[in-house]
Formats: structure tokens, sequence, C-alpha cells
């Protein structure tokens, strides 16, 4: 007898028999985790535009048999999600500072100084590089999203208005310019030409120069339940294993490791040409590579065990909300990540369960949620209508928001943390 696992696998297998790894082009066929279908997390709807229809597109994951890549198709092209973009990393106060503390320890690390270069690829608002800028280290930012490009051109920081990859490579090597430092955080799960964009990275790094990615964890991802992580915008998932395998394919080699707390546990993982005999592979990539395999990263059977901890975690939340209804209270947002409009359109969560949501992002206030369509206020609103409880969306800055919202608790509110698990905080 099949089970509906393998029942829904073949069906798909079925339906896309030709999709193929970004990475190693084998053919895809097995499932990771089914979300259903949702529109693209940072298409905010404006209030002209509710009565009108929007797009959404399948959110089924698979895993390559072959890399352990984990994917999602390519449903949309990157210039139409990119091209204007939502997130602005200024607004998170956390983020900033782990951005300064990353300037401290790479510019003493690798002792930068006015005769070097620093390239950060997908560099946002200028919320990094700023921080070179005050150390007078050479910077150049390369974001293609206009809107958030511009916000650092005025604050005086070099951006180019383009996607990286291999042909934007060639271009800045024929110009002479060249990168001791090439920075990438949170930007390689929203490639969707993989190949490309590190033969650019390797293109563009100076004889003896390094490459700094931070991304999720995918180890974190499957034992913290982070499913709510995974959205359009985000072609693909990475462990050590598959990212040492994708670098190795280009000439280049993962050399160092660390394990990072943000964004509910991310690696930064260092590379560097891989005949660049003055950097040995430490300890840290062993051990991590060790406990990848020991966690089960190349069976497999880990990856298909994710999808019933996915829908345990949906009936959590409808249960919470059901029972918060049935007893008169209110339960708003605080957040309008994309993280939390993959949750509340695959718990098929709308104003009937969430009144509204709040955010510091002026971009984003006075325009709704994609597809569940839930109004998003200044954090003010909070203060007015006092809630019984606030979901916090972007749970991985749960502790800055608490802080900010303490006052939340002064009228009895309470915050609910969704993810691992639905959790709520009251002290």
């Amino acid at each position: 007898m099949k089970t509906e696992t393998n029942a829904q696998q073949e069906n798909f297998v079925q339906r896309a028999i030709d999709l193929q790894c970004r990475f190693c082009d084998t053919l895809l066929r097995h499932t990771f985790v089914d979300l259903g279908t949702s529109p693209l997390c940072e298409s905010y709807v404006p209030e002209d535009r509710l009565n009108h229809g929007e797009v959404f597109y399948p959110l089924h994951v698979l895993v390559c048999e072959e890399c352990y890549l984990v994917q999602l198709d390519e449903y949309v092209s990157p210039e139409e999600i990119f091209s204007e973009y939502a997130y602005f990393s200024s607004y998170a106060d956390t983020w900033l500072e782990h951005a300064r503390q990353y300037v401290e320890m790479i510019t003493e690390r690798l002792d930068l100084d006015t005769t070097s270069q620093v390239v950060e690829l997908a560099s946002n608002d200028g919320y990094l590089l700023q921080y070179f800028e005050e150390k007078e280290v050479p910077a150049l930012g390369v974001e293609p999203a206009e809107n958030v490009a511009q916000a650092a051109i005025e604050k005086g920081i070099d951006t180019r208005i383009e996607f990286f990859d291999d042909e934007t490579a060639r271009s800045m090597v024929n110009e002479g310019l060249q990168a001791d430092l090439v920075i990438g955080n949170n930007v390689l799960a929203q490639v969707p030409n993989l190949n490309s964009f590190v033969s650019g990275m390797k293109r563009i790094l100076k004889p003896g120069g390094v490459i700094t990615l931070e991304f999720p964890h995918l180890v974190r991802l499957m034992e913290e339940n982070q499913f709510d992580t995974i959205y359009h915008e985000h072609f693909s998932y990475f462990s050590l294993i598959t990212t040492e395998r994708i670098f190795e394919a280009h000439g280049l080699t993962l050399f160092d490791v660390e394990e990072l707390s943000t964004h509910g546990g991310s690696l930064r993982v260092y590379g560097c040409h891989d005949d660049d005999s003055s950097r040995s592979v430490t300890d840290r990539v062993k051990s991590l590579r060790d406990r990848e395999i020991e966690y089960g990263l190349t069976d497999l059977e880990t990856y298909s065990e994710f999808a019933e901890q996915v829908r345990a975690t949906k009936r959590q939340l409808l249960d919470f909300l059901i029972t918060a209804r049935q007893e008169d209270k209110t339960v708003v947002g605080y957040g309008a990540p994309g993280k939390g409009n993959t949750l509340l359109n695959y718990c098929g969560v709308r104003t009937d369960f969430l009144d509204y949501t709040v955010d510091r992002n002026p971009y984003k206030q006075g325009m709704y949620l994609p597809g569940t369509r839930i109004p998003i206020y200044a954090p003010d609103k909070i203060r007015e209508t006092k809630p019984d409880y606030v979901l916090i969306l972007p749970w991985n800055f749960k502790d800055e928001i608490m802080e900010q919202m303490a006052d939340v608790r002064s009228w009895g509110g309470k915050f609910v943390i969704p993810i691992p698990e639905v959790r709520v905080v009251d002290e």
C-alpha cells in the first residue's frame, strides 16, 4: 500500500518530470516539504489593488539525491522579484549590530586598510558597507533593487544597481576591479543560477582574497522547524556539505566556517582560491561536516521526515487562534516579513484570526500582506488597540521586539512565538 507521501511524490514527478537540480542537473524526484501555494512573499498589496487578484505559485520543495541541495523551482524570474524590493536591512537594530561586529572582526582578520577593496553582493541599503566607510576601507555594493540601492547611495555608499553573475564579474574585472574581500549575506539562497554566481565570485576575487557568505543553516531549519523561511524568493537551502561541493566545482576551497545565531541559526563560510596555499581547512569545517553526516544529511530519509513536523505546527497555530477567538480574545501580528507571509498563507490565517499586523518599515505601512490581505500599520497601532496577544512573525528578532514593545504587558497582553512550536510568553 502506497503512503500518502509516496503517492504525492509520484504525482509531482509526473507533473514536473524534467525538473533538474540547479547545481548538478540531476533529476529532482524527492519531496522535502509541500507548503501548498502562495504569492510572492514581498508582493505587498496597496489599498487600490485590493479588488484585484494575485498570482499564487507552488511552494513545493525538493531535495537532490546527488548533491543534497534543497530547492524550489524558479517560478518567477529574479528580475520580477528583486527589481523593487520591500526589505530594508537597516530597520532591524540587531542586524545592524551583527553587521558592525562583522566589519570589526573581518577588518582585523584580513588586515584591511585604505588600499584594500571590499565588494558586497546584494548590499541592500548599505546597512553593512557603512561600517567599512567609517574605517575608510574602499567598498562597493552590488544591489539589483533600485529602490533599496538608492537608500545606500544617499548614504554616500558606492553602489552598482544590477544583478551579479559571471557576466557582471567579467565587466567588473575588465574595468580593473577585483576584491580582497567579497561578501554575500543572505544572498546565495536568492540566486537561481548558482553556478554563474559562484563562478562570478571567483572571477572578481584577487589572488589571496577571501569570500565570506552567510546563509541560514539547513540543519537548523530542520531542527527548529523553520519552514516559514521557505518562500519563492529563496530558491535554495544550504548545508555545509552541499556548499563545499559547489565551491569545489568552481575552483574555490571552503576553508573555515562559523555557526551564528542570526536568522534562527546561520553559517558564515570562508572561501579562497583553491591554489591559495596560505590557508588551510580548519577543524571547524571538519567537525561540522562530520556532524551533518551524523545528523543524516546524506540520507534522503532524513529529509522526508520534515513534512510531518510542519503539519504539526500548522495544527498548533490554528488550535491557538481558534481558542483565542472562542474566548473573545484579540490577536494581532508584529512584523510583515517574508517568513510571516509563508506561515500565514500555509496555515490559512486571515483577518478572521489576525486583526492586523504592524511593521517599523514605512514602505510596508498602509499596505496589505500578500495572499492574506491583512492590513499593515505602524507599531503604535498596538498601543492604541491593546490586543490580548501579539503574534511575533519575525521570530528571529523576538527578543528585540519584546523589548521594544515591553508595554504590551502593562495591559495584560502576551506575546506569541510561532516557531519552532507555538509558545505564549507572558513574562
